[in-house]
């Protein structure tokens, strides 16, 4: 050692550990965020078209620099590929802007919104090749007239401009809802599974689906479905139908899919063997008409599967929501129409051997998070009153409750009615 130099080694081995520290955060940084020169090299998106986004408040990078230096993460990648899917879809930038506003009233998962995006994809493919049926069949016309019908056909078709910030909307609800069930149920089996094995359906059977939605009962039993089954899905939603039809893919050819009223069945008496109606009668404006459409189009002897909750099921989110604000509201009161304390005697008008089976199940949520986007995804006045502060309040209400509880117990009382004509 110098004479006059008092830096022991131990210091200098210290000093040395610092900075490969420093220098081990610092290499940690630049791998987990990109700059705006990056991204745009990463992505194919220009650097004038990120800073535009900067600017117009649509895409703010979360973690900001001195100066003019930008660094995105991995959840600024997140939000802009979900920008450019909408942008894809045809919506404008300030359409974009608000929908992830209000999203960002709650952090989502990739997961959830990549399916909601790619939900309203399909529809749009399937829109599209719509468009290019009607165009192809004009083409086939005769070159020497022209054909009214065919153009007309054409023209009718391209109106038909789908709404899709607003499908992307409820398909973005729909799977928030869905990740609530499947992150926090205690029933390892899953709703759908459970309610498949209670079919008592023969080979060869022709089946009837009422309210089918996206197909999702099907989709989830792929796997399980008899070749030698028939299947007609239903919804009075024809943009449902539609999903329904790209969800189920290769399995298509044994479905035919329709939209139809359940109030007015499009089919000759006994023409089925089996009718479900998931979580949907409670919908429907004339109750005991659908029913008796239900009963004339199966066979004697002919089975109905209807499937719907108790006015118990989820009623703790009621007053979760009650307790932090007397006039929020997140359950749709339509189940009282319909539910499993009622649901036999509609029923039974028309059908005996009735059973009732439940589902045992319960939901034991503890993250706050998953909770609130449920909550805002319902039809109810949550989306419009957890706004602003109120939201940030309203997740520390929640966050404390957790703290205290370790996990909030809802109740989940589903079942199924089965009967026979």
């Amino acid at each position: 050692m110098l004479e006059g130099d008092v830096t022991s080694p131990a210091i200098l081995t210290e000093n040395n550990t610092l900075e490969q520290l420093i220098g081990c955060e610092e290499r940690m940084y630049k791998e987990n965020y990109l700059t705006t020169g990056q991204l745009a090299k990463r992505t194919g998106i220009t650097v004038r078209t990120l800073r535009y986004y900067d600017q117009i408040g649509l895409l703010i990078p979360e973690d900001h620099h001195a100066g003019s230096i930008r660094s995105y993460n991995m959840k600024d990648l997140e939000k802009l590929q979900q920008i450019q899917t909408l942008k894809y879809l045809g919506l404008s930038l300030q359409e974009i802007k608000d929908i992830l506003d209000a999203e960002s009233l709650s952090i989502g998962e990739i997961r959830h919104s990549l399916q909601a995006q790619l939900d309203v994809l399909q529809r749009k493919i399937t829109h599209t090749e719509h468009v290019v049926h009607a165009i192809r069949d004009a083409m086939q016309m005769s070159v020497d007239r022209s054909d009214w019908n065919h153009l007309a056909n054409v023209i009718q078709t391209l109106q038909s401009k789908q709404d899709w910030g607003e499908q992307y909307r409820t398909a973005s609800r729909l799977q928030t809802r869905i990740h609530l069930y499947d992150k926090f149920s205690t029933n390892p089996q899953g709703w759908h599974n459970w309610v498949f094995e209670q079919l008592e359906v023969h080979p060869g059977a022709h089946i009837l689906e009422l309210g089918g939605g996206d197909g999702t009962f099907w989709v989830r039993n792929a796997e399980r479905i008899p070749s030698s089954w028939r299947i007609t899905l239903t919804d009075i939603s024809s943009g449902m139908v539609e999903e329904a039809r790209c969800r189920l893919g290769s399995k298509n050819s044994q479905f035919k899919l329709l939209s139809i009223d359940a109030q007015q069945i499009p089919f000759h008496d006994e023409h089925f063997d089996v009718v479900i109606a998931n979580n949907m009668l409670y919908h429907v404006p004339d109750i005991p008409k659908a029913i008796h459409e239900i009963h004339r189009v199966l066979k004697r002897g002919g089975i109905i599967c209807t499937s719907t909750m108790s006015t118990q099921h989820l009623q703790e989110i009621e007053h979760l929501a009650v307790s932090f604000d007397p006039d929020l509201h997140v359950l749709d009161q339509a189940i009282k129409r319909f539910n499993l304390g009622n649901g036999g005697v509609l029923l039974s008008s028309c059908f005996s051997d009735l059973r009732l089976l439940r589902y045992d199940d319960r939901l034991l949520v503890d993250e706050a998070e998953p909770l609130i986007e449920y909550m805002i995804s319902t039809p109810m006045n949550a989306k419009e009153r957890l706004v602003g502060a109120a939201i940030d309040k309203f997740r520390n209400h929640v966050n404390r409750l957790l703290q205290q509880n370790g996990a909030l117990e809802m109740t989940k009382e589903n079942g199924i009615f089965l009967g026979r004509k």
